[in-house]
């Protein structure tokens, strides 16, 4: 029972592993400015087709109603080949997406 066990985990990850293009990503540009105070943005770039932007503020700092407000997108290159793009919201409203690929309501 143990080896049958044994043998599922590693076909598990065997299977779970990054094939073809993912496998052999580089970054290619990362930007990172977080001091910690007020604020952070980043953005990254990598040699598959994966990007993405994003940056937070603190919105009525030092308030009862302190919250932190986050902005930014992402983007990818799908199984078919096409590059979806998300650009997000996230703020005292929950996490707002919109894509052309994401149903409206």
């Amino acid at each position: 029972m143990k080896v049958i066990a044994i043998f599922a985990v590693i076909l598990a990850v065997a299977l779970a592993a990054p094939q073809g293009r993912d496998a052999d990503a580089q970054v290619v540009r990362a930007d990172i400015d977080n001091i910690g105070v007020g604020g952070y943005r980043y953005s990254y770039e990598t040699s598959n087709g994966l990007s993405s932007d994003e940056q937070g503020e603190i919105k009525n700092e030092g308030r009862e109603d302190e919250t932190l407000v986050v902005r930014g997108q992402f983007s990818y290159v799908g199984p078919d080949g096409v590059t979806y793009t998300v650009t997000y919201i996230a703020d005292e409203n929950g996490f707002q997406p919109q894509g052309a690929h994401i149903p409206q309501n």
